[in-house]
């Protein structure tokens, strides 16, 4: 099986800093896409960085300059941290991967658990 755990939320303060990491394990042959998603309840998930194995990034336009996404392929890992942080950042953070477990068989989509962000003073 695969699994995707993620760590780092918290209780921060307007302003503040956080930083998410979220480690693939499991039998896995590749991974392509890794991000971050965050959903408030009753609301749709949405995506919030995610990056290819290839490089390069996609941030929603509400997070740009103060979040930055990365990865470490060789540990299976994608970061997110957080700076700058607003009280509407508020949500359960989900990381999301899409792994293909063998050479022969294609990508799903994969999801971690989800961590809580909350932004109060």
């Amino acid at each position: 099986q695969v699994q995707l755990v993620e760590s780092g939320g918290g209780l921060v303060q307007p302003g503040g800093s956080l930083r998410l990491s979220c480690t693939a394990s499991g039998r896995i042959f590749s991974i392509n896409v890794m991000g971050w998603y965050r959903q408030a309840p009753g609301k749709q998930r949405e995506l919030v960085a995610s990056m290819p194995s290839a490089g390069g990034t996609n941030y929603a336009d509400s997070v740009k300059g103060r979040f930055t996404i990365s990865r470490d392929n060789a540990k299976k890992t994608v970061y997110l941290q957080m700076n700058s942080l607003k009280p509407e950042d508020t949500d359960v953070y989900y990381c999301g991967a899409n792994i293909a477990r063998t050479y022969w068989s294609g990508s799903s989509r994969y999801w971690g658990q989800g961590t809580q962000v909350t932004v109060s003073s």
